[in-house]
């Protein structure tokens, strides 16, 4: 048993950070620049954004990728490692519609 908490810790560790299950699922739409994330996920503050990027990509779950022009582009995909966690993502967002509304009938 000590070995699935462990597991479990690692899991939420990784992609359960404020944001990073929401940028996760932005990215499984296709690749993405920072403006165009930032855009889908207004309430995220810049800095945060950064941030969440930069460990998952740590993290190995998502490539950055920058274009040698002016201004530069940088664009952020899904990496093979991070395309698994698809499945357990979108349980989350059925848990959550759930959720939501097991509280506004109670």
């Amino acid at each position: 048993m000590d070995r699935d908490l462990e597991n479990i810790k690692v899991t939420l560790d990784v992609v359960c950070g404020k944001w990073k299950a929401v940028i996760l699922l932005k990215l499984y739409e296709g690749n993405l620049r920072f403006g165009e994330i930032k855009r889908s996920i207004p309430l995220i503050k810049h800095q945060t954004l950064i941030k969440q990027l930069k460990e998952l990509e740590q993290d190995g779950l998502i490539s950055k990728t920058t274009y040698p022009e002016v201004p530069p582009k940088v664009e952020y995909a899904l990496t093979e490692y991070g395309r698994p966690l698809k499945p357990l993502l979108e349980m989350m967002v059925e848990w959550g519609e759930l959720h939501s509304e097991q509280k506004t009938t109670s």
